[in-house]
């Protein structure tokens, strides 16, 4: 089936309320143009260079949206541009962020990454370390980032009842943040294999790159 096809079935599945991210690692120029002549416009890529490749070749109303692991060091080439981050795991991080979207006079939106998964391999702040950094005097001295939401991954598995648990308990923790914290409007949750799990568990935003692209292509 054509990606055309793919997004389009997708689209038609999603509620109202959930932003669709196509996720284009991986993908060539022309693959991304083919959906977004299907009306797609936020693309998400999880390798800076690839990013900024892909930025400077194609339409300038794509929104782009950083979605891997990011480096400090690498924030200063996205941060002219980017959209959205959303694997924000450390006060580090959010610093630099601060720091290049103030050379850029920019406010950058970020999701913080919260680790839900069983998996060690993932990212993200607990949920003492989040709210102990919401509370803090340093966070609120970072007036170029504005975090509008959370993002977390589930574990790896088949397990759908062990998916779902991770789930609810980051909507459980959005809805602590939202109402006594700070006023986020994001869930960032669910990929190919578990995004409809996920919206059903309270996710507002799904990050979809087989289902609409194929298969990755490696290297």
């Amino acid at each position: 089936m054509s990606i055309s096809t793919n997004l389009n079935q997708i689209k038609v599945s999603l509620p109202e309320h959930v932003t669709l991210v196509a996720v284009s690692k991986t993908k060539p120029n022309e693959a991304i143009v083919e959906a977004y002549e299907t009306g797609q416009r936020i693309f998400g890529e999880n390798k800076v260079q690839e990013l900024t490749d892909k930025y400077e070749t194609l339409p300038k109303d794509i929104e782009w949206h950083m979605i891997g692991h990011l480096q400090s060091n690498k924030v200063k080439y996205i941060a002219p541009f980017v959209n959205l981050i959303h694997g924000v795991d450390s006060y580090k991080l959010l610093k630099e962020i601060n720091k290049r979207a103030l050379q850029n006079n920019r406010i950058i939106d970020c999701l913080l990454q919260i680790h839900i998964a069983q998996e060690q391999t993932k990212f993200g702040f607990s949920e003492e370390e989040i709210i102990e950094l919401l509370t803090s005097d340093k966070f609120k001295e970072l007036k170029n980032i504005n975090i509008i939401g959370l993002m977390g991954m589930a574990t790896f598995t088949e397990d759908t009842i062990q998916v779902k648990q991770e789930f609810n308990s980051l909507k459980h923790l959005y809805d602590k943040i939202s109402s006594s914290y700070l006023p986020i409007s994001t869930l960032s949750m669910g990929m190919s294999g578990d995004y409809q799990l996920a919206i059903e568990c309270g996710s507002n935003m799904v990050r979809v790159g087989s289902s609409i692209f194929g298969e990755r292509n490696y290297p």
